[in-house]
């Protein structure tokens, strides 16, 4: 029998990457919000891989609950993912994935662009999601991937805070509304540089947005998390001393009461 894996959230995500790992052979135990997590680590001691596939707003409680003996195994998934997130744990050197497909609840899932993946895990994952259908290439290095990230991050804070003025899917920002969505996106780059600390490819990164809005015209711009990404991106723009005029005006008009 190959390794196990661990799975902790059980969202439309975590179910994707599930079957991946069940169709390759490995089984899966889950980890619920109910469930004792040290319990689980006794009687899983050495799984191949903890797949984290908790929302981004859970991410560090779920991170510091993490038992010793799985943190160096771990794998990530979350929107708004940054080295630092992990840094911040002393987890060095897990598996992330930047992952550029949705799984909406009863739909399947739907590919926008190939999805990055690195870190010791990065051919499981791959070979998971392969086997699904869905296409993953390896980010070979640690600024590969940390590239792969704010970018990730770039077109999801991009397209949902735009979203909250515009409306309409991303085919119609890009084309109808493209400097205001050019606006939207420099501060959240300037946001990220800061974030990550040191300058960023601006130009590269917004030819990688388009390339995602190009993934999937049709994809909606605004969900439900918007307004809180919106918050958690003016946050971070306060505590580093940025102005970032536009978010402010968007936040003043559609999120603040």
């Amino acid at each position: 029998m190959k390794q196990p894996v661990v799975i902790i959230g059980l969202g439309e995500m975590a179910g994707v990457f599930a079957r991946g790992l069940l169709r390759l052979g490995h089984p899966v135990y889950p980890v619920t919000r109910d469930m004792d997590i040290l319990a689980m680590a006794h009687e899983v001691p050495e799984p191949i891989m903890i797949l984290l596939a908790v929302g981004e707003s859970d991410l560090h409680t779920s991170l510091e609950t993490i038992p010793a003996a799985w943190r160096s195994r771990l794998a990530l998934l979350q929107n708004e993912l940054l080295p630092r997130d992990w840094q911040r744990h002393q987890i060095e050197n897990p598996t992330v994935i930047s992952v550029w497909f949705e799984k909406k609840k009863g739909q399947d899932f739907k590919v926008l662009i190939p999805s990055p993946v690195h870190g010791p895990q990065a051919e499981l994952l791959s070979n998971a999601l392969d086997c699904l259908g869905i296409p993953c290439f390896h980010a070979t290095t640690a600024n590969d991937i940390e590239y792969e990230l704010v970018r990730k991050n770039v077109y999801i804070l991009t397209t949902n805070i735009a979203g909250l003025e515009t409306g309409g899917n991303v085919e119609a920002l890009w084309n109808q509304h493209q400097a205001f969505a050019r606006q939207v996106a420099n501060e959240i780059i300037d946001i990220q540089a800061w974030l990550v600390g040191h300058e960023l490819e601006r130009d590269k990164l917004i030819n990688g947005l388009v390339e995602g809005i190009h993934g999937d015209l049709q994809h909606m711009c605004m969900g439900r998390s918007a307004p809180g990404r919106l918050q958690r991106t003016l946050g971070f723009a306060e505590e580093a001393g940025l102005q970032a005029p536009t978010l402010h005006k968007i936040f003043k008009q559609h999120v603040k009461e």
